[in-house]
């Protein structure tokens, strides 16, 4: 598919261009009035006011979110765009992800969806190896020219690129290798993270392989974990594990229901030399904590997948949030800390922050914000898209 022509014209209803005119980057299909021509889910659109004027031009996909934008004028899409717009993201990541510069840090996300004005486009980088997740037509159509920008901007540094499609309504891209160096066959690979070693398999990983969303709220746990007794709960591949031994835990129970997760975590468990008071234990998390005894943990991380992806599923999310909190602050011993998380889009901040102070009620215990935590600075938000603050976090003492 030739993304550089343009396929149709999207034309708005009287009024509603005026979330475009803020650079809002996405066209809702309610707020269409006509299409013009016969753009196919992928294409470029141009994207016009009632009255005419040009606002810009994106990917188009039939369904709730019909253009994502690209551009805000008659720009070209084309080799030299995507090259600027990940030249621009990979130097944001340069001047402001601290450990990247002091070589403490060799895993980090390149671009981040509409955080990078790229909507529709994950690019994490492990090492020497870019893994690219496409969340929309146009980018997965995109994928190549993508790569090929990778390339330019890495001075050909990079040994693979990994293309890891996610399902796109009813459709599901493949996944497969856009770039591979001559002799260059793993499948998975060693990286640092503020120190600390993760084995990383994007193949068979969740997502692009590993969270990093979570780089700066697991070095608050490692700075708070010296002398603790640590639960980790829906642990993944033991990040929060690795930071909490790492900072002096006396032990940490790891619990996830998946037997990969499990079998990961002890693997970068013992990567970093930790093979003593680390139980790694596969079974559901939340059956665990309510069987956990009281005082057992003194410090617990909970970090539970998202539990509303649509907004429809909001009110059953904040109620099993409410649920999860207030058995692990009734759970933690007095002077305890509790990290907890959500990664759902739908529920904002204050959402979460009301779920857990109905989850401190239940638990009748004396409990006070340390700390509020959100994604790093390699996950930026762009301003226009306040949709992009997913990951909200509190850090919770318990008398």
């Amino acid at each position: 598919m030739d993304n550089k022509t343009i396929n149709g014209t999207i034309i708005l209803k009287k009024g509603k261009d005026q979330s475009l005119q803020r650079f809002h980057p996405w066209v809702f299909s309610g707020a269409v009035a006509k299409i013009e021509g016969d753009p196919q889910n992928g294409d470029i659109v141009r994207v016009q006011s009632f009255d005419g004027t040009l606002l810009g031009k994106g990917h188009f996909q039939r369904g709730s979110i019909m253009v994502r934008m690209l551009v805000w004028d008659n720009s070209a899409i084309d080799d030299a765009f995507w090259q600027n717009r990940i030249q621009a993201a990979y130097t944001q990541r340069l001047n402001t992800l601290v450990s990247l510069g002091e070589g403490m840090t060799d895993c980090f996300r390149l671009v981040h969806g509409e955080g990078d004005y790229l909507p529709g486009l994950i690019v994490d980088i492990y090492g020497k190896v870019a893994v690219m997740q496409t969340h929309s037509a146009g980018m997965y159509a995109s994928r190549k020219e993508i790569a090929e920008a990778i390339k330019a901007v890495f001075h050909d540094s990079i040994d693979a690129i990994y293309s890891k499609s996610t399902p796109i309504g009813t459709f599901v891209g493949d996944n497969d290798y856009l770039y591979k160096k001559d002799g260059f066959n793993a499948t998975g690979i060693e990286v640092k993270e503020n120190g600390c070693k993760f084995f990383v398999d994007w193949e068979k990983g969740q997502k692009t392989g590993f969270f990093l969303d979570q780089r700066d709220n697991r070095n608050m746990v490692g700075r708070l974990s010296d002398g603790r007794r640590v639960l980790n709960l829906f642990c993944y591949t033991g990040g929060f594990s690795v930071y909490a031994m790492s900072g002096g835990a006396v032990e940490c129970c790891s619990v996830d229901s998946s037997q990969l997760a499990i079998d990961a975590c002890k693997n970068n468990l013992k990567l970093n030399g930790f093979t003593q008071n680390c139980d790694c234990i596969c079974t559901d998390a939340i059956e665990f904590l309510k069987n956990v005894e009281k005082g057992r943990y003194d410090l617990m991380i909970v970090d539970p997948p998202a539990f509303a992806k649509h907004l429809s599923a909001k009110p059953n999310a904040l109620r099993a949030y409410k649920k999860l909190n207030s058995m692990a602050i009734e759970k933690v011993a007095p002077g305890g800390i509790v990290f907890t998380f959500s990664c759902s889009q739908v529920v904002d901040k204050n959402d979460f922050a009301l779920a857990v102070f109905s989850a401190a009620t239940i638990a009748k215990r004396k409990v006070r914000i340390i700390s509020r935590m959100t994604q790093p600075s390699d996950h930026p938000v762009d301003i226009c898209h306040p949709e992009g603050e997913y990951l909200k976090g509190l850090v919770l003492y318990v008398e």
